[in-house]
């Protein structure tokens, strides 16, 4: 159960902060600890364990609003918040469109146990995080042309929530999180590279195994020595599985709310139109069993809906809060986060990209000759246009089969263009919050020798 302490610190907060005129307020109480783990060289090189609290208190006032965060909850402080936020609120600029959810719009089922989101066995021990990591690194260092790991780690946090606001919706959760993972470096001097394998879950007993992590990121480091630069021209490129949510990202950045009632999106005109490949179909679901991002509720108190974001390719609807949806006169879709330190703002859930009546098991064969990506740097994109840059390293792939490791070079394209001709792998891991697949798109600019 969340302590009571959040619960009264937040009371305190909505009863002072109406007495002193907010015409509505809302309040969000946080509570965690954490512990992280790293070893090096088979012995503990970091052991870190932190524990705090922190609340965040919104207020509205003649449609003007404000927000403070503390992480100190003494009364003292919790008096001075409601001033400050007072104060700044009516200095803000006049804002018609925020403000709290009606209560015909709030939630009613807030139970999340059956979401499983908090694992309720013991905290794990740091010695037993130090063996997960040691495992971890000992495996990497078994792959023949590892040199060295430049990090092994573990880590486990937990944390408990308490929402509530003036329009009478209050609610708490826990959460937890567990990872491992590992950073091998192949070669020596000039011609090292470096990978990495990682796995979060949020039970203990789902990780995968220490070995499994520690291997896998010795064999993909030791996979990348001696790259080449491919001749700079226009080929098929791969979106490996760990990176292709990536792709999926930038569309939803491009519908989310806030872009769209900015206009400064490259899909702002594309509502009922096809933007993906006919086949593809982009589905959120906020209610999927142990999933990082599941949640019946966002934070503004509205019920969270699984719905379908694209059909056949199709999309149907903007990614909307409270705001943004008043905004745009259209009804919200139960999309808003928002931290202690910050107001509402539309974001996704848990996302799975299928193509349910045609993906492919074998990208590599269907691509033939192209460039397979398996790691980003840096970033390009411009919102309004769509234009993608991106600077990659992976494989080159000659009739299907991996050939040779590249690196140094840069892929680019426009992204409206870029989804329009995508077909989707098989493999995509699904456990995480962004289910995707491996994507090949079918023609990209390369700049390489």
């Amino acid at each position: 159960m969340i302590p009571d302490t959040l619960e009264l610190v937040a009371q305190k907060l909505l009863d002072r902060a109406k007495s002193m005129g907010a015409d509505e307020a809302d309040v969000i109480a946080t509570k965690g600890q954490s512990i992280n783990v790293d070893v090096r060289n088979g012995t503990l090189e970091n052991a870190d364990r932190s524990e705090g609290a922190e609340v965040g208190l919104r207020v509205l006032v003649s449609q003007r609003q404000a927000i403070v965060s503390s992480s100190d909850i003494s009364d003292a402080t919790l008096e001075l918040m409601v001033e400050r936020a007072i104060a700044m609120a009516k200095d803000a600029p006049q804002d018609k469109h925020a403000g709290l959810a009606s209560v015909n719009q709030l939630a009613k089922q807030l139970y999340l146990s059956e979401l499983e989101i908090c694992d309720p066995a013991t905290e794990p021990s740091p010695n037993k995080l130090q063996e997960q990591a040691e495992i971890a690194e000992s495996s990497a260092m078994e792959v023949v042309g590892v040199s060295q790991v430049s990090g092994a780690s573990a880590s486990y946090g937990k944390y408990s929530v308490f929402v509530a606001a003036s329009n009478g919706f209050t609610a708490n959760y826990d959460r937890s999180s567990n990872s491992v993972s590992c950073v091998a470096i192949a070669g020596e001097g000039s011609g090292m590279e470096r990978d990495y394998d990682a796995d979060t879950r949020v039970y203990q007993s789902d990780l995968r195994p220490s070995d499994e992590i520690g291997r896998t990121a010795g064999l993909r480091a030791v996979e990348r020595l001696n790259p080449r630069r491919p001749a700079t021209g226009n080929y098929p490129v791969i979106y490996d599985e760990r990176i292709s949510s990536g792709l999926v990202g930038h569309f939803l950045s491009a519908i989310n709310g806030a872009a769209i009632t900015r206009g400064s999106s490259c899909q702002k005109d594309s509502l009922c139109k096809q933007v993906f490949q006919r086949t593809c179909k982009l589905v959120e679901n906020p209610h999927r069993v142990r999933t990082g991002a599941s949640r019946l509720f966002d934070s503004e108190g509205l019920t969270t809906k699984k719905r379908e974001i694209l059909s056949k390719g199709v999309l149907n609807g903007w990614t909307l809060d409270l705001a943004s949806a008043r905004k745009l006169g259209m009804r919200p879709t139960g999309n808003a986060s928002r931290s202690v330190s910050s107001n509402p703002s539309p974001t996704n859930w848990n996302i799975e990209l299928s193509s349910p009546d045609d993906y492919c098991d074998n990208l590599l064969s269907e691509m033939r000759n192209g460039l397979l990506v398996t790691s980003l740097i840096g970033s390009t994109i411009n919102p309004n246009t769509g234009d993608y840059s991106r600077g990659v390293s992976g494989f080159w792939v000659e009739d299907g089969q991996i050939c040779y490791p590249v690196s140094e070079i840069t892929i680019a394209g426009n992204l409206r263009d870029m989804l329009k001709k995508i077909i989707l792998g098989n493999d995509a891991q699904r456990h995480l919050s962004y289910v995707v697949p491996s994507i090949l798109v079918e023609d990209m600019t390369l700049a390489g020798s």
